[in-house]
């Protein structure tokens, strides 16, 4: 049967990719995918056949995905982190829907929260929500209530998109809505490309966030209540210490 693995491959660092992602993409014939994704891991496939679609063009590229295996290839559906957390993997189960062809394989990859809180710490060791600040695809009014929910519920945070060309207050947007249940002192973190070329993170508070230039190629961390800074990192206790 035609096969068609949806994998994600980490932040882009060769060593972030799992074992399992790495002998997908050895075995496929074709990868397929967002162009920035795509170069990330060409130097490490040099003899595959690449077929790359640019932003807002998910639909046509898993359809091409879909297109190559159904034509009898190993197919691999590349995404940045992980496949099926803001990845690829949904939409290909959706425009298959009930066909039995291809087979699929979703393999799960580092996503930017997992990768990203390394690099500031253990900002996550206690429960969090992952919101997306892109209202490309989910109204921010939904987005807004998702944000106060959360922090109502003192959980830690982790923002992705959180601000583009096309958005540039959006970040400053959810630090307002923040603040109306969370101090302005509560601890946060930035961390900018992960596991790539210039890779940095910083500490501030909410406050400050909340002025502070970020891009897409930024995660924003935001703590709970108990989050502190431990020897310069981002540290959300769980209680373990008081067992």
């Amino acid at each position: 049967m035609s096969k068609l693995y949806v994998a994600g491959i980490g932040p882009g660092d060769v060593r972030e990719m799992t074992v399992r992602c790495d002998e997908a993409l050895k075995s496929c014939d074709v990868i397929v995918g967002y162009t920035v994704y795509v170069d990330l891991i060409k130097d490490r496939y040099p003899d595959k056949e690449y077929i790359t679609t640019g932003m807002t063009k998910e639909t046509e590229r898993c359809r091409i995905a879909l297109d190559e295996a159904l034509q009898g290839k190993t197919v691999a559906m590349v995404c940045s982190g992980d496949s099926g957390i803001y990845g690829m993997a949904g939409l290909i189960y959706e425009l298959r829907g009930d066909a039995e062809a291809p087979e699929i394989e979703v393999i799960p990859g580092l996503t930017a929260a997992v990768s990203g809180g390394a690099l500031l710490g253990a900002p996550l060791t206690h429960d969090f929500a992952v919101i997306s600040l892109s209202d490309r695809l989910t109204p921010w009014e939904l987005i807004e209530k998702r944000l106060f929910k959360a922090a109502e519920a003192d959980l830690s945070l982790v923002i992705y998109n959180p601000a583009s060309h096309g958005r540039p207050d959006h970040l400053k947007k959810a630090c307002e809505i923040l603040l109306k249940v969370v101090p302005e002192d509560r601890l946060c973190g930035i961390a900018r490309n992960i596991g790539r070329e210039g890779e940095s993170i910083r500490l501030l508070s909410l406050k400050e966030l909340k002025d502070a230039e970020c891009d897409m190629f930024c995660t924003v961390f935001i703590g709970n209540a108990s989050t502190k800074e431990i020897g310069g990192k981002m540290i959300t206790p769980r209680g373990y210490k008081g067992i």
